[in-house]
């Protein structure tokens, strides 16, 4: 069975650190009628991207930058001119851990090298046509999304990292190579954007979960405190004290008894 031909506006993104190796792609790409753009630099993938707005990424995810292709993927996912744009990685890492984070992490397909071009070829058709199925159903914005400053990209990829895993957050260092920076860079920005290190972020953001989970749930407050990542019950009482003025159970008590003074 053909294939509809490609639209001719059809704009496709390659972000990999060995282009040579995806030239015959590449060139298949661009003999069907699209334009192919390449960004070796995944350093400058997210700036230039959010510049090129592509209908498609491709992406590898092992490069010899010390940013990978999963950080670029959180990154692209957090800026708002390029978190719609549909990724499709294409790498040598071929594990099923390695494939359930590139799909876990918002990429539409999965791609192991070596790969048939033609195979490539047809599965960025399917996904720039699901895409733009997308957007003509969606309801258009009267105001487009302007380009983000990298630095506010990188927050809030941190910041959604962090509420994924705020039970048991990675250690500084960690959380910043996995958003494609470095630990002092990622504590001037949380201190510049937030006027708080990352640690303080963290202990908010758990008092702050806390919170919701004492109103709309009910688990115990050993339970809630073990959720949000407190050693004890009693620690989490501590600090909980410190934040609000009261206990936990004290905050649940007023919290639930609040909608039934406002009806008197």
């Amino acid at each position: 069975m053909s294939q509809s031909p490609a639209p001719r506006d059809t704009h496709i993104l390659i972000i990999d650190d060995q282009p040579e190796v995806l030239k015959p792609l590449s060139s298949l790409i661009q003999s069907v009628g699209m334009r192919v753009s390449l960004i070796t630099d995944p350093r400058q993938a997210v700036p230039r991207a959010q510049v090129l707005c592509p209908d498609l990424i491709l992406l590898d995810v092992h490069m010899s930058s010390q940013v990978d292709g999963f950080a670029v993927c959180r990154l692209l996912q957090e800026a708002p001119l390029t978190k719609q744009v549909p990724i499709i990685f294409l790498t040598s890492a071929s594990t099923v851990d390695n494939r359930l984070q590139g799909l876990a992490l918002g990429g539409v397909d999965y791609v192991v090298k070596p790969f048939a071009p033609e195979e490539v070829l047809a599965r960025i058709r399917v996904h720039v046509q699901l895409a733009r199925r997308d957007m003509i159903a969606s309801a258009p914005s009267a105001e487009q999304p302007g380009s983000q400053h990298p630095d506010q990209i990188i927050l809030h990829a941190a910041m959604r990292l962090i509420a994924r895993q705020l039970d048991e957050p990675p250690a500084l260092a960690e959380i910043a190579r996995l958003v494609g920076t470095h630990d002092k860079k990622l504590s001037a920005i949380f201190r510049q954007h937030l006027g708080m290190t990352v640690f303080a972020y963290i202990r908010e953001e758990r008092l702050r979960r806390s919170q919701q989970l004492l109103i709309d749930s009910h688990l115990s407050v050993q339970d809630i405190a073990d959720l949000v990542g407190f050693r004890s019950a009693a620690n989490f009482a501590t600090a909980f004290r410190e934040r609000t003025g009261m206990t936990p159970s004290a905050f649940r008590s007023q919290a639930q008894d609040e909608p039934v003074d406002a009806r008197k």
